[in-house]
């Protein structure tokens, strides 16, 4: 299912996350792309929120992955790609293991790691239109 929406603030960003949850029909593994910050860790944090997380949600740009815990105490992974330098270093850290576990699994940066991804994963592009306002893209 292709969708297209604008968020036009950030109080509009709850919604956004629970149509996606709906129209995913179950998928656990969503890539997100988008330059810079066009909010991919923000959307990823109202994704984790409405999972039940009270964790604290940051960008795993350094350490390449972050683990959270949903409201069942079941995981949730957080992956930045953006700083490896080739697709062995995803796959040195056991990236299709967690693919694999059947828990929630949101990617920044997917484009690098993009044919270790499973042909069922949800595509999320962020567009920014202008300050607050992001063009949201959901395959």
């Amino acid at each position: 299912m292709k969708a297209n929406f604008t968020i036009n603030n950030l109080q509009e960003i709850p919604d956004a996350i629970r149509w996606i949850l709906n129209a995913s029909n179950g998928e656990k593994v969503l890539a997100f792309t988008g330059e810079m910050g066009a909010g991919k860790t923000t959307l990823i944090s109202e994704f984790c929120r409405q999972l039940g997380s009270n964790d604290r949600i940051s960008s795993p740009t350094f350490s390449i992955v972050n683990e959270y815990l949903d409201g069942y105490g079941n995981p949730i992974y957080h992956f930045d790609f953006y700083r490896i330098k080739n697709i062995k270093e995803a796959a040195q850290i056991g990236f299709d293991e967690y693919l694999e576990s059947g828990n929630f699994c949101f990617i920044e940066w997917p484009q690098l790691v993009k044919e270790l991804l499973p042909d069922n994963c949800i595509w999320i592009e962020i567009k920014e239109i202008e300050d607050q306002k992001r063009q949201i893209s959901f395959n």
